[in-house]
């Protein structure tokens, strides 16, 4: 099985490229090699190296920048993989893998959202990645694609709120100030080699339609952050952690909103899969662990 991969160099990226099953010819495109902010460029992919699979993971991921650069974010996120459906379309053959984000939803109600759900995007960011849903599903119909969504998506290398967060309990621990981090926003953190796992299941057992993939339990990014200090201290990667207090997002304005509450039902995605999630605390303790 042949299988392009977009976004080689993002922390996703990298998990799969560790984690490529044995019987998978892997096709690395990273920036340099091919610029999603250039929909001809998704088509001659596609064209060059005729893939079985288009995994895309590249991905305009800067939030709050996007507020500010809507047309950039618009061309990576919705119109990249528009191109990359209508390509296999005229191929006649192939299929691909969209990943999404818990961010398509708005955050209004009070129970895991479904992969049916209404979306309601908040953002650019937001709307951009249900804007890709819509358009390779439309195209391309469950036979053919498949959209992954995720959430708080962090690994032991790129940006990610982990590693922004062990960065400032060192600075802010030897300082003896403290960390104010955003408590009334929750969802589920979810480690990339869980998230590269379900991937690959995803191209496996020929896996279709909407699909919802994140480590189990809940958090807010208050318990999170507080999670990566004790962790840390744990595992002898921070002498201590520094206090954190927990703030409201009125507290800390963005540029960009972002759903209060963004927490997906995975439950019937699990099940097709055949994967049994860690919890979110468990995996954030598998990476730090990894960066030993």
């Amino acid at each position: 099985m042949k299988v392009l991969l977009t976004g080689a160099a993002g922390q996703l990226g990298q998990a799969l490229i560790a984690s490529t099953p044995l019987d998978v010819e892997l096709v690395i495109c990273g920036r340099a090699a091919l610029d999603l902010a250039i929909p001809e460029n998704c088509r001659a992919a596609v064209q060059a190296h005729r893939p079985d699979w288009v995994l895309n993971a590249g991905a305009y991921t800067a939030v709050d920048m996007a507020e500010q650069q809507p047309e950039l974010a618009e061309a990576v996120n919705a119109a990249a993989p528009k191109a990359f459906a209508e390509a296999l379309l005229k191929q006649g053959y192939g299929q691909l893998l969209q990943i999404s984000t818990d961010f398509v939803f708005g955050g209004m109600q009070g129970h895991p959202y479904a992969p049916q759900d209404p979306v309601v995007p908040l953002g650019v960011y937001g709307a951009s990645k249900a804007r890709a849903e819509a358009a390779v599903l439309g195209l391309l119909g469950p036979e053919r694609a498949c959209v992954l969504r995720t959430s708080w998506l962090y690994g032991p290398m790129g940006k990610n709120f982990c590693l922004t967060m062990l960065k400032l309990h060192s600075i802010k621990a030897v300082a003896g100030e403290a960390l104010n981090v955003v408590a009334d926003q929750v969802g589920c953190p979810t480690h990339t080699a869980g998230l590269a796992a379900a991937c690959w299941q995803v191209l496996a057992k020929d896996i279709g339609g909407m699909q919802q993939w994140s480590d189990a339990g809940v958090a807010s990014w208050y318990d999170f952050a507080v999670a990566i200090g004790e962790e840390a201290v744990a595992l002898g990667i921070l002498a201590t952690a520094a206090q954190v207090n927990p703030i409201s997002t009125a507290e800390y304005p963005t540029p960009a909103k972002r759903p209060s509450y963004s927490l997906m039902d995975c439950s019937a995605s699990r099940k097709s899969l055949g994967l049994e999630p860690m919890h979110w605390r468990q995996g954030l303790r598998q990476v730090l662990a990894s960066m030993i």
